[in-house]
């Protein structure tokens, strides 16, 4: 479990193809290292992922093909810059929301919008995923935990404040580039219970 709130933007040393439809991502993140150990979880632009090796700085970790498919971590490079947070502890303060780390969808960035002190963005949302976001609702876009100001039935925009443009990677999106999507679990929760339910 995460909060959604990024610790820091780490770097990726290499994507290696591992066969089998999976692969291996190597990522530099001194924060998130400096007390990671093997089977540790840390969340990766919104993906969690599980810590196989923690050497110098670097930890590596095994992504299935599930999670390249159903995320945007099979078009990251050697240097591309990726949001960290390491797995919420009991004593964790919960400045974002609750966030599985399980990605429902990928969507993209369709608008920028420059203001005075902050920024508008609107992405793109999957149809299926447009009955669980909401105004004023919260929202997971690359692992950050956002507020949602707008939504349509295929998009959905967010006000980033200076802080979030300039310690994650929203802060260098541009239009066109994926995102990892989470929307909250609770919505879905929700939807299953009041599907559940027989009358009569």
């Amino acid at each position: 479990m995460f909060t959604g709130i990024v610790e820091e933007l780490g770097e990726v040393v290499r994507l290696t193809d591992a066969g089998g439809d999976s692969a291996v991502l190597a990522v530099r993140g001194p924060v998130v290292t400096s007390d990671a150990r093997h089977g540790d979880s840390i969340s990766v632009n919104g993906v969690c992922l599980t810590v196989i090796d923690n050497v110098d700085g670097v930890f590596t970790a095994d992504v299935m093909g599930e999670s390249l498919r159903r995320s945007s971590l099979g078009v990251l490079k050697a240097g591309s810059q990726v949001n960290l947070e390491r797995a919420a502890t009991v004593g964790t303060r919960l400045g974002g929301h609750l966030v599985q780390g399980h990605v429902d969808g990928v969507g993209a960035v369709i608008a920028r919008e420059p203001a005075d002190e902050w920024e508008v963005l609107r992405f793109s949302l999957p149809p299926e995923l447009a009955r669980y976001v909401v105004e004023k609702g919260s929202i997971t876009v690359d692992g950050v935990s956002l507020t949602v100001m707008e939504v349509t039935a295929d998009s959905f925009s967010v006000g980033l404040i200076p802080t979030t443009l300039k310690l994650t990677v929203l802060g260098a999106k541009s239009v066109g580039d994926p995102v990892n999507l989470e929307v909250d679990v609770i919505a879905k929760y929700v939807e299953k219970m009041l599907g559940d339910r027989h009358v009569g």
